[in-house]
């Protein structure tokens, strides 16, 4: 066999490799989840503008869903297909590990996740390897930058970690997959798009859920008479 003819050879057992991960995650963009998501993520845009370069794909991670759901969508609208994996959310957002988000917040030292727009920005190798720079859109997470709330990978973010602990482990506010998951945030979201963060509490059926627990937005640290506003859900 020629060299050339080795080297097709090995990218299609490659492409056929990669092939479960994706069929495992996606939905073919009909149900009524996938319409909401498709619903949010074009509102979204038109709200942010000239703020996001680059519109075909849209992150969305729903915080208003336990920690073991797939609850982060990446959302194609070119080719009207939806993907979802898990993803984590800070400590800070969660003292009593219970997998639900309780607390979101813009503070520096909060641990918490902000909620609101961010565009991504380049790659950086970081402590969990490469990783995703975000920059916060709106005045819940205008301060992502200097908190350095980012995307990174991380093995407490993965379905088997979920499997054992029916939960997955928490980040310092950052939004963290799986190793094998944040591949494709690192080819599919990077550079000028939109990655959208609230509690939406969209569940598979199409019906919007409330979860069981109060989620608010910490205004000021605990220590200074907190100030707390609910419903973060709302813009």
């Amino acid at each position: 066999m020629k060299r050339r003819d080795l080297i097709k050879a090995g990218f299609a057992a490659g492409a056929m490799a990669a092939l479960p991960l994706r069929a495992a995650a996606q939905a073919g963009g009909t149900s009524p989840r996938d319409r909401k998501l498709f619903e949010l993520a074009r509102s979204e845009l038109a709200r942010m503008g000239s703020h996001v370069w680059r519109s075909d794909i849209v992150g969305v991670a729903d915080f208003g869903l336990h920690s073991s759901q797939r609850r982060f969508h990446f959302v194609d609208l070119e080719r009207e297909r939806v993907a979802s994996y898990h993803v984590s959310h800070g400590d800070g957002s969660d003292g009593e590990h219970d997998g639900w988000l309780k607390r979101y917040s813009n503070l520096e030292g909060s641990h918490a996740t902000s909620r609101g727009a961010y565009t991504t920005r380049s790659w950086y190798m970081g402590r969990f390897g490469m990783s995703i720079r975000l920059d916060g859109l709106d005045p819940t997470n205008s301060n992502a930058l200097d908190r350095a709330i980012v995307m990174h990978k991380a093995r407490y973010a993965t379905p088997e970690h979920v499997d054992r602990w029916g939960r997955l482990g928490r980040s310092n506010g950052c939004l963290a997959m799986g190793p094998e998951q944040f591949d494709r945030a690192l080819i599919d979201l990077a550079g000028g798009r939109l990655v959208l963060a609230g509690s939406y509490g969209i569940a598979e059926d199409g019906s919007t859920i409330a979860p069981p627990v109060q989620q608010i937005d910490l205004l000021r640290p605990e220590r200074e008479n907190t100030l707390q506003r609910t419903n973060p859900g709302v813009y």
